[in-house]
């Protein structure tokens, strides 16, 4: 019986997961012609076209920017590599509207630079959008990259030296080949995020699929076209989605499993300046300028302070998070357990893949969807919390899954088995045995989805109750009409935040044994 309950359940929180793009599906086939006339024209074409160049262009950037440093901090002497290593994962914890609103509030109109006289970069488009995500994203390109050099076997780097190569040599002929799959990886995360990103390209005005779904919702009586949009950004994501896990089977020419000493060391000599130029430059382009600029704006603006509308959406912000948080955890728990337990089941494994297939779809396509869906089908539910804490939990169930699942794992059956038969009751051996050996992982997925949901926007912009604002979208809010003054302290409280997830979950990394090493 309890088995059976655990199924049912598992497949309740899939079909939920999928609904949002079930009921696109099936509101794409009540639009009208003319909806489907617009949806095959110019504009779709350009957006397909600004998405995917502006998808490209952050994720070439990304790349080039971390592999160097991924580089400097596993292959080379560079003094500091541990202590950088983990400065170079803080631009996590800077939410890419935040980088959209430190470009408008350093050099927009009535920003820091405006009325000096001196020119100023264009900020607004393509290349400000670039960016503000490249400095959001390439971190993940960055952890991927020193994963893969810090697997690689060194004696193949110290043969092609020993032969005469130089470093750079060596490294284009042996180290790169075997980044293959860290490339694969990295590129498709990154692309990823930029199709799903909304609040950068919103503030920074540059036309994606995001930002004229958001656009048509706002403006348009009629949200046929919106939902045909989406479906083509669903469609985009669900294709990035299926491209990572069919390169992620393929490990390439590693040689993981060998034994074999580390790689030896380049030494840069006088050359370690340029290396400190590159990790410093990252860094201040990365945090230092949004900080910077957050921190000039709060001193010049402080008797301006809205103490009152900051702590109410720093309330909301924590109690939502928290019941998100909370919420998804409890819901994952079956899945999780199944997929423990169960792994070599057919049903299992499809329905772990339907769970995470629902991190791709980007939160502008499950905000229109439960908009959609309260509207049509359960209006007594729109506008109210029931639909966002859904909206968040559609988003990060797999964030959740993986820390539950991970911590089902850590759970011998023995130990439970053992408990029964020392005539310890079911509650006493769920206390005693499994909660301590389940906690640290359930709370890790709480403490992720928690910090996730902190940051997000689009949702919360369309589904929350009016009145209802949180840090981010008063960040967002405030951007929009030009009072930098007034993001300014909520922006600051939540990098903060965000900096403690990025130090949680690099403890726990360093904790498992596979954080930096120097």
């Amino acid at each position: 019986m309890a088995r059976t309950a655990l199924w049912v359940a598992s497949c309740l929180v899939v079909a939920a997961a999928c609904l949002p793009g079930f009921y696109l599906l099936l509101r794409a086939g009540e639009v009208d012609a003319r909806a489907w006339e617009v949806f095959f024209g110019g504009r779709t074409l350009e957006l397909l076209g600004s998405t995917l160049s502006l998808a490209f262009a952050v994720t070439l950037a990304a790349t080039l920017i971390a592999l160097p440093l991924a580089w400097l901090t596993t292959l080379s002497d560079l003094p500091g590599r541990r202590a950088f290593t983990v400065l170079l994962c803080l631009p996590l914890a800077v939410p890419s509207f935040i980088h959209g609103y430190a470009l408008l509030a350093a050099f927009g109109d009535g920003g820091l630079l405006d009325g000096w006289g001196a020119p100023r970069p264009r900020i607004y488009g393509f290349w400000g959008a670039t960016f503000a995500l490249t400095f959001s994203t390439f971190p993940f390109s960055f952890l991927a990259f020193r994963a893969a050099l810090l697997r690689q076997d060194g004696s193949l780097l110290e043969a092609a030296r020993s032969l005469g190569a130089s470093p750079f040599e060596a490294f284009a002929r042996v180290t790169l080949p075997q980044l293959l799959q860290a490339f694969r990886a990295s590129g498709l995360l990154v692309a990823f995020y930029v199709l799903s990103d909304f609040g950068a390209v919103s503030l920074l005005q540059y036309d994606t699929f995001s930002r004229a779904i958001y656009l048509q919702l706002e403006g348009a009586f009629d949200r046929s076209l919106a939902a045909l949009w989406s479906l083509g950004l669903m469609a985009l994501a669900v294709l990035a989605l299926g491209g990572s896990w069919f390169f992620g089977g393929a490990e390439g020419p590693t040689h993981a499993g060998r034994a074999s000493r580390r790689p030896r060391r380049a030494h840069l000599g006088g050359h370690a300046v340029w290396g400190f130029a590159a990790v410093l430059g990252t860094l201040a382009a990365g945090v230092g300028v949004p900080v910077g600029v957050i921190v000039l704006w709060l001193t010049r603006a402080a008797d301006r302070w809205d103490f009152e509308r900051f702590w109410t959406a720093a309330v909301n912000s924590l109690w939502i998070s928290l019941l998100a948080a909370l919420v998804t955890v409890l819901c994952t728990l079956p899945l999780a357990w199944l997929s423990a337990r169960r792994a070599s089941s057919p049903l299992v494994r499809v329905l772990e893949r339907a769970a995470y297939a629902s991190y791709a779809l980007p939160p502008i396509v499950v905000a229109l969807s439960l908009v959609s869906f309260g509207i049509r089908a359960a209006p007594f539910l729109y506008g109210t919390f029931v639909l966002l804490v859904a909206a968040h939990v559609v988003r990060f169930a797999p964030q959740a899954l993986g820390a539950s699942r991970g911590a089902f794992l850590q759970l011998s059956p023995r130990l439970t088995e053992a408990g029964n038969s020392l005539g310890g009751s079911g509650l006493d051996v769920a206390r005693l045995v499994a909660w301590p050996l389940l906690r640290p992982g359930l709370v890790a997925g709480g403490a992720l989805v928690f910090l996730t949901t902190m940051k997000e926007l689009p949702a919360t912009l369309l589904l929350a109750p009016i009145g209802f604002s949180t840090l981010a979208t008063q960040i967002w809010s405030a951007t929009a009409e030009g009072y930098f003054a007034e993001a300014a302290l909520p922006s600051l409280l939540l990098i903060a935040l965000s900096s403690a997830s990025v130090a949680f979950t690099l403890h726990r990394e360093d904790s498992a044994g596979v954080g930096a090493t120097g």
